[in-house]
């Protein structure tokens, strides 16, 4: 099989290597107008040493009930509630195994240009046949899709289609256009396979952002052109009647499909016929035939399947994961070895709502942030599966070195907390004249006791955890914080909507973008950028809503700068601002996946040094470059 190795040559990619594999490159590596570098006999995916393959079944049971287990790989951690639809111009659809556009896409049923693979800040061609190109005046960027690249119908997958996706995703301002438009201009077909994206373009005649022109090539989905004008048909133009339809006839590219969905279950079936079997891709079929994932009512009980071998690739927190092995001897297992066991890259946040009483002011927010015995959460929590804040200080950095290496530690030192700093909590609030002055035990700001509810979704048995430690803090510097947890078919709807209300809702977790090519700025924007404050069907961040136009000016000037000296004081600039206002506080470092597998019945999963050649991830092989690891598995004789 001949792979391409494309460097993705973008501004900050090198933040995304871990502690474990070798040193980030510079920081110095800017978007180039060259060819990245290509490597024609790179080894396959499936190159690892590897047992006997599993066999192939292609009769179909009769129904999602009757799943040969030898065929059928079993997930837990990714789908919450039922399915809602098989639209990928929608992003409300709540379809987990199928249907993720992000740093990491989502590819099992719909596909991407190219693949990122968080482990070496590199993307490999999908759709895509070669690296892309950036002309010399930096305004667009030209691929060529792969000829055998073809859609569940048999038809070839074009660059009319990637033009005709962009310009739908435009025309009925979908999450993915709205978010990309103010940075692509358009997407064009210079012939059936080569596809031309023309950047917005600055003063200076060169894109905007050269960062989010890149990262659409691997974050966003390929849909066909005929199956969206029969979407356009039947919805007549209507904007919201298109996002919402149900999809359940839609043509995909991708290795699986849809076999069965309910309030139980989500079944994906291997289309046997899938394109990428083709000598130019991974040269066969991905080894399971079924993708599986039985919706559980909580970690707990996904946890007690994990252990029982009815779950194969666990993508939830499973508490003390290492008392699997060393205690209960089974045969579970980590991508890493040892503690944390994952790799720590996304930041669970605690966000404050600014509509809510006295969160506008900066003593109750700093107060409540300081108070929280962050050493507990990573403890208890997160077992261990976290770095604490004394070994990674806070700022808006993941602890992998390369973006640890992107701001100035000591200039921002005195503004960084540990935790369970209740002495320091309660003379902020004193200095500021929020006192109890009734008795109640209440503190009162402006006459009004505080009075506040820290929520996150049912069942997310982390989360929850560490919500009740904020709750705790708060009772200890006088300030009333009682939880509450949504199923989390309601949550959604209501963080990703504003305004937010002003009970229920007031301090409430949602998370923050881990490895990806655009980071630690697409983070960063995602936790801080104005654009997304007080906005509707906000998937992006910022759910406080807050709004600081000097930081919006740095989020805006960053992805244009080459100096890396330049970068490091903006970064520093940006994590002061966020040290200093407060408008949210990250609880934990959390591993971008948990990944962890049970090999009972299937093995070979992606693992720290496991001989796959590029590197394949730890991100439940439905992500990204994750992918490859469906190539490599086999079944446990």
């Amino acid at each position: 099989m001949k792979r391409i190795s494309i460097v993705l040559s973008v501004l900050i990619a090198i933040s995304m290597l871990l502690a474990a594999c070798q040193p980030a490159p510079a920081a110095t590596d800017v978007p180039v107008a060259t060819d990245a570098p290509m490597a024609t006999d790179a080894p396959k995916a499936t190159d690892a040493p590897k047992a006997t393959e599993a066999p192939m079944a292609t009769t179909a049971p009769v129904d999602a009930n009757s799943l040969p287990r030898e065929e059928t790989l079993y997930f837990n951690g990714q789908q919450w509630g039922t399915v809602v639809c098989w639209n990928p111009y929608s992003s409300n659809c709540n379809n987990a195994m199928a249907l993720a556009q992000q740093d990491n896409a989502r590819v099992p049923m719909f596909e991407t240009p190219y693949l990122y693979d968080m482990l070496d800040g590199n993307v490999y061609p999908l759709l895509a046949d070669g690296p892309f190109k950036w002309d010399d005046g930096m305004t667009q960027i030209t691929f060529k899709l792969n000829p055998a690249a073809k859609w569940s119908d048999g038809t070839p997958v074009t660059a009319d289609d990637v033009a005709y996706t962009w310009a739908s995703h435009v025309k009925y301002n979908t999450q993915f256009g709205a978010a990309n438009k103010d940075y692509i201009d358009t997407i064009e077909a210079a012939d059936p396979l080569t596809v031309v994206v023309k950047a917005k373009l600055g003063e200076d005649g060169k894109a905007i952002n050269p960062l989010l022109v890149n990262a659409y090539l691997s974050s966003n989905y390929v849909i066909q052109k005929a199956w969206t004008q029969t979407l356009e048909a039947r919805t007549g133009g209507d904007a919201a009647a298109f996002m919402a339809d149900v999809a359940d006839d839609v043509v995909f590219s991708g290795p699986y499909h849809k076999f069965f969905s309910d309030d139980s279950k989500v079944v994906l079936i291997r289309d046997d016929n899938y394109w990428g079997q083709d000598a130019s891709m991974f040269g066969k079929l991905p080894i399971p035939k079924y993708l599986a994932h039985v919706i559980y009512k909580d970690n707990a009980a996904g946890t007690t399947a994990l252990q029982a071998g009815e779950v194969d690739v666990s993508q939830q927190f499973n508490s003390n994961v290492q008392d699997f092995w060393l205690k209960q001897n089974l045969p579970i297992s980590t991508y890493l070895p040892d503690a944390p066991y994952g790799i720590g890259a996304s930041l669970p946040t605690a966000f404050f709502n600014k509509a809510s009483y006295g969160l506008d002011q900066l003593a109750i927010r700093k107060a409540i942030a300081i108070a929280v015995d962050y050493d507990t959460i990573i403890a208890n929590a997160m077992t261990n599966q976290s770095a604490t804040f004394a070994q990674v200080p806070r700022s808006l950095m993941n602890p992998t070195p390369g973006e640890q290496a992107l701001y100035d530690h000591d200039a921002v030192k005195d503004l960084q907390w540990v935790g369970n700093d209740i002495e320091g909590a309660n003379k902020l609030l004193d200095d500021a004249g929020i006192k109890d002055t009734n008795g109640d035990g209440w503190r009162e700001f402006n006459g009004k006791d505080l009075h506040y509810v820290a929520t996150c979704p049912d069942g997310w048995s982390d989360w929850q955890a560490a919500i009740e430690v904020v709750a705790a803090a708060g009772k200890n510097i006088g300030i009333d914080i009682t939880t509450n947890y949504p199923d989390w078919s309601v949550y959604q709807t209501i963080v990703t909507n504003w305004p937010l209300p002003e009970k229920d809702f007031d301090i409430f977790m949602m998370w923050s973008d881990g490895a990806g090519p655009t980071q630690p700025w697409g983070r960063i924007r995602h936790l801080l950028s104005g654009e997304f404050a007080e906005t509707t069907n906000n998937w992006n961040g910022n759910w406080g809503a807050y709004n600081n136009p000097e930081v919006n000016a740095w989020i805006a000037e960053l992805p244009t700068m080459s100096d890396p000296a330049a970068m490091k004081e903006v970064y520093t600039n940006l994590v002061k601002a966020y040290l200093t206002d407060i408008p949210s506080f990250t609880l934990m470092y959390r591993p971008q996946s948990f990944h962890t597998v049970n090999e009972s019945v299937w093995t070979n999963f992606p693992h720290e040094n496991d001989g796959t050649n590029p590197p394949v991830p730890p991100l439940d092989m439905t992500d990204g470059w994750a992918i490859a690891g469906l190539y490599n598995l086999t079944l446990v004789k």
